[in-house]
């Protein structure tokens, strides 16, 4: 496990006295403070809450604007949060320790440790997201994560201790700090943009996993972060042998680096295109041919390639 720091402990005492500091009310399953801009801080659950909850957008027609510190600290009944557009900012070791398996995330700043030790599986972080702080999923159960093209700087152990297998880095990344996804399951990391600072921590304990990069960007090396870097460049060649119908099977070669992994998708409506994965395989020889039986019950039928 990335060693956890004394930050998260010297913030519970701090949490206490910022309580005992404001008067606090209660409504429906939270506990809050008013602040001196007439807005309002959630502090915690009542007694007997748990659950599915929801943090509103107001409460007694004032805006709901932060989550405070260690609000939800160990707090096990907490298993599903929807948390309000309004909320800006998510306090340090707000829902470490819960049992949370479903999480939505607005257009708030993320405190380190917020969501440590949590049971979540899946997460999308929003581009509405620019900093994913320290610890902020570490030692979780993430087996599925989808960060939007926003976030600029992933913070230190950030998803560390996770599951992940996969795992893509959109372009607006430019920094990587250390441990970011160290011990997880990791076997392949794919970059949509130009190579941000990482160091050689970054990937640690994990599966030796590759990187990919695409075409048009900038600052590629290999190795980068200690593990082999690799150009996905696959191409599917129109213009080749083989290339359409023949003996009932339609298909296609694939051309690009070698090594890198390929999923071939398709769907049968452009308008509004659903695409389905048919097969994935790798460029072991930086060609391979794909074909499947002609499809001969839809009016229309359409391919693409990417990466898994």
């Amino acid at each position: 496990m990335y060693p956890k720091t004394i930050k998260s402990l010297l913030a519970i005492p701090l949490a206490v006295l910022l309580l005992l500091a404001a008067p606090t009310a209660v409504q429906a399953q939270f506990s809050y403070i008013i602040n001196a801009d007439n807005t309002v801080t959630i502090t915690g659950l009542t007694a007997g809450s748990g659950g599915a909850v929801t943090i509103p957008a107001t409460t007694n027609g004032l805006r709901v604007t932060s989550i405070a510190m260690n609000a939800f600290l160990n707090c096990h009944s907490l298993t599903s949060v929807t948390i309000a557009n309004g909320v800006t900012s998510i306090g340090a070791n707000a829902f470490e320790g819960c049992s949370l398996t479903n999480v939505a995330i607005p257009d708030t700043n993320l405190g380190d440790y917020a969501f440590e030790h949590s049971d979540l599986t899946s997460l999308t972080i929003p581009d509405s997201v620019t900093n994913i702080a320290d610890f902020a999923f570490a030692v979780s159960d993430l087996t599925s994560l989808t960060i939007a093209n926003g976030v600029t700087t992933i913070g230190e152990a950030a998803f560390a201790d996770n599951n992940l297998a996969s795992v893509t880095i959109p372009g607006s990344v430019t920094n990587i700090r250390e441990g970011a996804f160290a011990n997880n399951s990791l076997t392949s990391v794919f970059f949509t943009g130009s190579a941000p600072i990482a160091d050689s921590s970054v990937f640690s304990g994990n599966n030796n996993p590759t990187v990919y990069y695409l075409p048009g960007t900038t600052g590629w090396s290999s190795p980068f972060a200690s593990r082999q870097a690799l150009l996905w460049n696959a191409l599917i060649q129109t213009n080749a042998t083989n290339f359409g119908v023949q003996s009932n099977q339609f298909g296609f070669y694939i051309t690009g680096t070698f090594y890198i992994p390929i999923v071939v998708e398709a769907c049968t409506n452009l308008a509004n295109p659903v695409w389905i994965p048919i097969q994935t395989f790798t460029l072991t020889s930086g060609l391979a041919y794909f074909s499947e039986p002609l499809q001969t019950n839809n009016s229309g039928r359409y391919y693409r390639i990417s990466s898994p």
